[in-house]
């Protein structure tokens, strides 16, 4: 199987897991987004679509106990995201997807309800994580560790948010 590293520095990069090994060690099965990060093509996407059923029991939380389930996910996910990546010694493996969780997650904090605004948050979300407008970019490549493996999915996660709301006052006050 492959990483996606491809310097020679540091340790020598293992394959990616398998969803036994994923078992094995709880860092890696939540890091890995309960194994959804094992996709073979496209695994932030998984991971994003793994995160929505989950937002669904999230959204009826109020704003404040919101607000503390992305501080906390994100805070946990400094860890994990940082203790995966050692573990595999590849920086940010393809696999890795909690950081796409919480990124989802934010994109959807206070949100109108509605599959099709989840759907829409969804779209949004993995435009903005695929494609890295400034600063998420710079911060991808200059921010390392748990911290950087999380930070370019909250900026893409702030980004898409900001167009959701904006979509959704337009459509409620036109």
């Amino acid at each position: 199987m492959s990483t996606n590293s491809t310097t020679n520095s540091g340790p020598t990069p293992k394959p990616t897991p398998t969803m036994a090994e994923l078992l094995r060690s709880p860092v890696l099965f939540l890091a890995f987004g309960f194994g959804s990060g094992l996709a073979k093509k496209a695994p932030g996407t998984f991971g994003t679509l793994a995160a929505v059923p989950l937002w669904y029991g999230l959204q009826f939380l109020s704003p404040l106990a919101y607000l503390a389930v992305l501080v906390i996910t994100f805070v946990v996910g400094c860890y994990l995201c940082g203790a995966a990546s050692k573990k595999l010694g590849v920086h940010d493996h393809g696999g890795i997807v909690w950081d796409e969780f919480v990124g989802y997650w934010l994109t959807m904090f206070m949100a109108p309800v509605g599959w099709l605004w989840a759907l829409y948050g969804f779209v949004l979300f993995r435009i903005f994580d695929i494609a890295k407008p400034p600063p998420i970019g710079w911060a991808d490549r200059r921010v390392h560790g748990g911290l950087g493996i999380m930070l370019d999915d909250i900026l893409a996660g702030i980004y898409a948010a900001l167009v959701l709301q904006g979509t959704a006052y337009l459509i409620h006050t036109l």
